[in-house]
């Protein structure tokens, strides 16, 4: 039976580590988020490419960040099947990593995009030469991302690592 208790400890925890660390990515150069659905078109239309180096620079510091996206919610549906015996399901399992995993991409959607991205626009998330661009205050375009690839996303990846948490347990 889900625990919907340790859903949202789970998902806090996950919600809370991911936002400092994208933060931090942001903080350390907002470059590595070049991409359609990271930046609006217009701010991707007014700037270079990322460079190669960049795009290794995005590599490298991005690899936490998605060790820690996979990592996390297969150890939470791990531990969610363990304290649940043989009783536990896989379907259970894998809505419970679907839920953490909803955590994330809630916290994602309101705080990370819809008010430090678009509502403040702080100066490190704006790409230098973009400054005031109208794009920045698009939160249909990041609306859009987390119901059109966000959500399905979500349930492939959950329902994968809850095949591996099945496996494992």
């Amino acid at each position: 039976m889900l625990d919907i208790r340790q859903i949202l400890i789970d998902g806090g925890i996950f919600s809370v580590v991911g936002a400092i660390y994208l933060v931090g990515m942001l903080m350390l150069d907002n470059r590595m988020f070049l991409n359609k659905g990271d930046y609006p078109d217009d701010v991707l239309a007014a700037v270079p490419a990322r460079t190669p180096e960049e795009t290794r620079k995005a590599w490298w510091v991005g690899l936490p960040w998605f060790a820690w996206s996979f990592g996390f919610p297969l150890y939470s549906g791990i531990q969610f099947a363990g304290h649940g015996g043989d009783a536990v399901q896989y379907w259970e399992i894998g809505l419970h990593i679907f839920l953490v995993m909803m955590c994330f991409w809630l916290v994602d959607l309101v705080v990370l995009d819809g008010i430090l991205f678009c509502w403040i626009t702080p100066s490190f998330v704006v790409i230098p030469g973009t400054e005031g661009f109208p794009g920045y205050k698009d939160f249909g375009m990041h609306l859009r991302g987390h119901f059109y690839k966000g959500i399905p996303m979500l349930l492939v990846t959950s329902i994968l690592l809850a095949g591996v948490a099945w496996l494992v347990t």
